[in-house]
This record gives structure tokens, C-alpha cells and sequence, in this order.
């Protein structure tokens, strides 16, 4: 997941306020961004427990606006936008007409005419030149990356620490509301990436570290810790919840990464509607499949999974599961291999055969919480 550092990295709006704090940093997507302050395991169990703070503010923004705005984002990503209206927002896919994946996105519902976008950081200049491309006349797209910073607040006391503040907190799951803290226009959105109970806020981007200091307090008075984008893999890879690059890719489309459940299959239009239909009603050659460690070992992606001997898939993520204790990783196996749940098969972790259980995502129930 760790990229070395270039010679001109990008930099987020808290940048000083990390270094205060104690983060060490490693760059990701091209933004230099904090991976750790008191340890990527404390941080994990934190969230899980009580509250984590993340910085996420390389994540990408982008403005679709003008007459028909989300009717034309309808027709191009996969979810379908017209379940959904003002003050919500929803998790999509930017697909190539052959039906790899361009990014994941979340989009915030505006109006008719205007839909926020949150793409991923290294991707952001590729989804907004495909928008561009394709536009009707009288829509502006834009690159919004500096327009607003990203604060995730995610943990069993998510809400406490968000609604201390004075902030929204009760919408449903992806909604979101706009608000003011102290003079600062605060967008407040109920969703996450780490599987627990939080929120995602939008300050802008200049006016961040008054969000982001009353959060740190309130974090801190909840029992809860600043996380790092290490902990912020841990949680994720813990839900199996994909990361665009490892789990979706331009040659890893929706169906096999399992995220079928976010395209619009009845909807007339959307980028690689054809090849993914083609593809789901002949199964695709590969899915995405949970992977647990039986014995001692730490699974990391680009792995070969091995039915006794022979090559069957490769891990895209793997890592030490704090919560579980043991190694865990997703990958991609082979349709052909017919591996059902729970059957074993092994990882080849530097020429040693790791055993493992094949099972579905997520490993970690938050639901019975």
C-alpha cells in the first residue's frame, strides 16, 4: 500500500498540525499523508472500540454542475442516482466501456443540477477528464481537490464526539447534511470505510484546522485516538471492503470484485454497461474471496494462492488483523477452481506455504455491536 516518498509530494491542509502531533508520514496516491501516531494496532483498536480520527483530505473533489447534472452522471456511472435526492449520497463506479474500473467514487446528491464527487486521490484528474469528454453542452466540470478537506470520524462514539460539536448526526446511513462550526461551512455525511458507526466531514479546505482541533479534543476526551492510514488499511481490509488499485482496477471490474451490488443493471446507460451484462451473464473468471490464516503468518497482496499445487488466484491485500489476531487477506481466485467457503488452500509467502480458509467478507461482524 506504502509508496516511497517522490521529490515533490502533495500536502494536505494539516499538514503542521500532524507533525505536532507525532504522525509519521508516508505518501499515498501522490499526497504525503500520516500513517501513525501512537501505533497502527492502538489505532485500530481505538476505532473498534471507541472513536478514531482520520485525516483523509487527499481523497479527490470534483463538481458536476448545470442544467441536468446528475442526469448525466446517471448516465455515467453504474449506481443508479435516481434512487436517491438531496441530502444523500451514494457509493458508485466510473467504468470503462470494456468494464474496468476508472475509480469508486462517492457522490453527494445537491440537486438536479449540481452532484459533489469524492474519487480517489490518483484518480481524480482521470475521472473528471472522462466527465469532460463526454458532456453535454451547459454542464461544467471541475476539479474541486482543494476545495474541501476530509475528517473521518469513525467508532462506536462517533456520534458523541460529532454531535458534541454541535454538528448533525442523525441522518441515515449516506446522508448528509451541510452546517456551520464556528464560521466554517462543514459538510456532514453518515458513512465511512472502516465497517463501525461514523461519519465523514467536508470543511473547507482553508478553514480545516478549526474542525479538525475541536475534533482532535473531542476524540481525545472520548477515550479515542488520531488514526493513521494504517489503521485506516487495517479496518478496511478487516470489512473487505475493496481499494481501488488492488481490489478494482481497470483490469478488475465490479463483478469480480463483488461490487455488483453498486451497478444499476436496470438502468438504460451507464460506461461498460454492455461489457459488464455480457460478463455477468457469463460469470466472471475470477472473484473476489476472503482468505484467513489457520497457522502463524502475515499475508500481503500480489501472493500466489495455491490449491495444493497448482495456482488458483493472487492476493490483492493482506495484513495482520488486530482484531482477530491472525493474518487475513482478499484475492482473486479463480471461478474455474470451484473453492467453496471454507475449504483450505495455501498462500506461498516467500517460498513458505501459508494455510488458510477460504471466507466470505466481511471477517469482522460490527453489526452485532
Amino acid at each position: 500500500m506504502w509508496l516511497g516518498v517522490s521529490d515533490n509530494p502533495l500536502t494536505g491542509p494539516l499538514e503542521d498540525r500532524h507533525r505536532e502531533l507525532g504522525a509519521t508520514f508516508a505518501e499515498f496516491g501522490g499526497w504525503l499523508m500520516p500513517v501513525s501516531y501512537a501505533g497502527t494496532v492502538a489505532e485500530h483498536t481505538a476505532t473498534r472500540t471507541t472513536v478514531g480520527l482520520f485525516d483523509v483530505s487527499h481523497l479527490g473533489k470534483a463538481l458536476v454542475t448545470g442544467p441536468g447534472a446528475a442526469e448525466y452522471v446517471n448516465s455515467a456511472f453504474t449506481n443508479d442516482l435516481g434512487r436517491i435526492g438531496p441530502g444523500k449520497a451514494q457509493y458508485t463506479l466510473c467504468c470503462t466501456d470494456d468494464g474496468g474500473v476508472i475509480d469508486d467514487l462517492i457522490a453527494y446528491y445537491v440537486s438536479d443540477d449540481e452532484i459533489f464527487l469524492v474519487p480517489n486521490a490518483a484518480n481524480t484528474a482521470d475521472v473528471v477528464a472522462a466527465l469532460k469528454e463526454r458532456a453535454p453542452a451547459g454542464l461544467t466540470i471541475t476539479d474541486e481537490h482543494r476545495s474541501r478537506a476530509v475528517l473521518a470520524v469513525q467508532g462506536p462514539k462517533s456520534a458523541e464526539v460529532v454531535g458534541g460539536l454541535g454538528l448533525p448526526t442523525d441522518m441515515d446511513y449516506m446522508g448528509y447534511a451541510d452546517a456551520d462550526f464556528r464560521g466554517v461551512d462543514v459538510r456532514v455525511c453518515r458513512t465511512g470505510y472502516t465497517g463501525e458507526h461514523g461519519y465523514e466531514l467536508l470543511p473547507t479546505w482553508d478553514q480545516a484546522a478549526v474542525v479538525f482541533d475541536a475534533l482532535v479534543e473531542g476524540v481525545r476526551g472520548a477515550g479515542g485516538e488520531l488514526a493513521g492510514l494504517g489503521a485506516r488499511d487495517t479496518l478496511r481490509t478487516e470489512m473487505g471492503y475493496p481499494l481501488h488499485g488492488h481490489e478494482l482496477s481497470r483490469d478488475i471490474s465490479p463483478l469480480q470484485a463483488r461490487c455488483g451490488w453498486a451497478v444499476g443493471w436496470k438502468k438504460d446507460a451507464f460506461w461498460g454497461r454492455d461489457a459488464l451484462l455480457a460478463e455477468k451473464e457469463a460469470g466472471p473468471r475470477r472473484t473476489l474471496r476472503g482468505l484467513r490464516a489457520v497457522g502463524r503468518g502475515v499475508l500481503r497482496g500480489e501472493l500466489t494462492v495455491l490449491d495444493g499445487t497448482t495456482p488458483i488466484g493472487v492476493t490483492t491485500s493482506g495484513t495482520f488483523s488486530p482484531t482477530l489476531k491472525v493474518g487475513i487477506a482478499l484475492a482473486l481466485i479463480d471461478t474455474a477452481a470451484d473453492i467453496a467457503d471454507g475449504a483450505r488452500v495455501s498462500v506461498d509467502v516467500r517460498g513458505r506455504a501459508v494455510e488458510c480458509e477460504v471466507v466470505k467478507p466481511p471477517f469482522v461482524d460490527t453489526r452485532t455491536r
